[in-house]
């Protein structure tokens, strides 16, 4: 058991290299804006499905690229299948991860409370 999931870890970890490769600098897509990038891919065991996780920062709209990018899943797949050497290459299910997003917004609470708090104390 812990073979197989040393391998899909293994398998991850190139799939979200490789994946972050291509959308930064081969994907020629104008629609896409801002910074993306690939923050997780979670493989089923038959890897048939990849669900890759994407965070943007400056993007217009998080929507609008991650449309563009379920639209380009097709053509990055076919570049994933030169690239890397898999039986089979897995379909792309691309979905926003919103945990920098999350975090971010705990840090600010954090920082609104720590500056309250000084200000009580002055």
């Amino acid at each position: 058991m812990q073979k197989s999931s040393n391998r899909m870890n293994k398998i991850n970890e190139e799939l979200k290299k490789e994946i972050g490769i291509i959308i930064s600098q081969e994907l020629k897509d104008p629609h896409i804006t801002g910074l993306v990038s690939v923050t997780k891919v979670a493989t089923t065991p038959d890897l048939r499905f990849a669900r890759v996780y994407v965070s943007m920062i400056g993007a217009k709209s998080n929507k609008g690229n991650l449309a563009r990018l379920k639209k380009c899943s097709g053509h990055i797949r076919s570049l994933i299948a030169k690239k890397v050497n898999l039986r089979n290459t897995p379909e792309l299910v691309f979905e926003f991860d919103e945990s920098i997003e999350y975090g971010a917004r705990i840090d600010s609470i954090i920082n609104e409370i720590t500056a309250e708090l000084k200000d009580k104390h002055e």
